[in-house]
């Protein structure tokens, strides 16, 4: 008498058991793994480095030599131990054998009283501290980002790009090597196409999102152990939208990488069907980088799905950008990934058991 047959699992548990593969093939992956921690140490040290060079007035700053006859002339110089000398002769041998990056002496003819004395260039810094300037007030504090607007363009720009590029190409590769080992038909024998596709995507927004919110945790933690508390306080914001947008930024392209890389056969052709995902990706990067001062170009592009969640989470953390056009931004970004999704279904269940020529888009879609 022959057993009776198991149910078949639900489809939810499928999406599950599928995902499950996909995240458990990942973490047996060293080089998954080995670019992971390389990744996380990267971004630590980063916040760390700038924490400290910013509190560290003398980072950067240039070793000076006074003679004995300028030591009442030269200002106070921030962050800058003067090393004394006896006279300009000792001065100038210490800036010829490079012990030191200039000299001060006294000089009767010179309009401050002293002259600096330089081997071949001479640091801005050094003039500027040199220099005598105004007092300076702020009437927009709040907009006053500077350099910290362009790294945290960088910081977001970097994070999509990696993260959306790793696991796309991921998820291209595995739907074409079940493909070409036929693994695929015997996974369609137990569960549906759509589930398979789910389960994929699943698996990798759930590993993509682990290592935003390492990310983000990493640049807490390092931001409070280098007393940055108020640029901690100015990214909360942007860092907690930035992982809602990235979420479903992510599943709009994993959705479009599994999809594209269904209608090749083999891993050579991958390239000529992400291609234009994978520029979907760059382009947001490359903008952002260029554009983040631009508030025109960068309003746009908090509106447009595939560069949403790079420029709005920058246009908070500059203050460029009100509640509500988060909101809205975040809606766009929804609609347009249900509709990736179904149409990514729909190619993926139309090409993913046709092998050997490229499928055209036309066929893919057809129902």
């Amino acid at each position: 008498m022959s057993a009776p047959a198991l149910p078949a699992p639900s489809a939810a548990r499928s999406v599950w058991l599928v995902a499950e593969r996909e995240i458990g093939s990942k973490l047996r992956s060293k080089a998954f793994v080995i670019s992971t921690v390389i990744l996380l140490v990267m971004a630590l040290a980063a916040v760390v480095w700038g924490g400290f060079s910013a509190s560290d007035e003398s980072f950067g700053a240039p070793s000076v030599a006074v003679a004995s006859d300028a030591q009442d002339l030269v200002p106070e110089l921030p962050g800058v131990t003067p090393e004394p000398v006896a006279d300009r002769a000792a001065a100038e041998d210490l800036v010829r054998d490079g012990e030191v990056d200039a000299a001060i002496v006294a000089d009767p003819a010179s309009p401050t009283g002293f002259t600096v004395i330089v081997d071949s260039d001479v640091s801005s810094q050094l003039l500027v501290y040199l220099s005598e300037t105004p007092t300076v007030e702020t009437l927009s504090p709040g907009d006053a980002t500077g350099f910290l607007g362009y790294i945290a363009a960088i910081g977001f720009g970097v994070v999509f790009l990696f993260a959306a590029s790793t696991f796309g190409g991921t998820i291209a590769q595995s739907v074409v090597e079940e493909k070409q080992t036929r693994v695929v038909e015997v996974l369609l024998s137990a569960i549906p196409t759509r589930t398979l596709l789910a389960g994929k995507v699943v698996g990798n927004t759930i590993l993509a999102m682990a290592q935003i919110l390492l990310l983000a945790a990493i640049a807490v933690v390092g931001l409070t152990v280098t007393g940055q508390t108020e640029l901690l306080q100015g990214l909360g914001t942007p860092i907690a939208w930035f992982a809602v947008f990235f979420l479903f930024g992510f599943i709009l392209l994993a959705s479009l990488f599994a999809a594209a890389a269904a209608m090749v056969s083999r891993q050579e052709d991958i390239g000529s069907t992400t291609m234009p995902l994978t520029m979907l990706v760059v382009a947001p990067y490359l903008l952002v980088i260029v554009f983040w001062n631009n508030p025109l170009v960068l309003g746009i592009m908090s509106y447009v799905p595939f560069s949403a969640p790079v420029a709005m989470p920058l246009r908070l953390f500059l203050g460029d950008a009100q509640w509500w056009e988060a909101v809205l931004s975040l809606a766009i970004l929804v609609a347009t990934c249900v509709a990736a999704i179904l149409i990514g279904a729909r190619i993926y269940e139309n090409s993913l058991l046709r092998m050997g020529a490229r499928v055209k888009l036309a066929e893919a879609l057809a129902r």
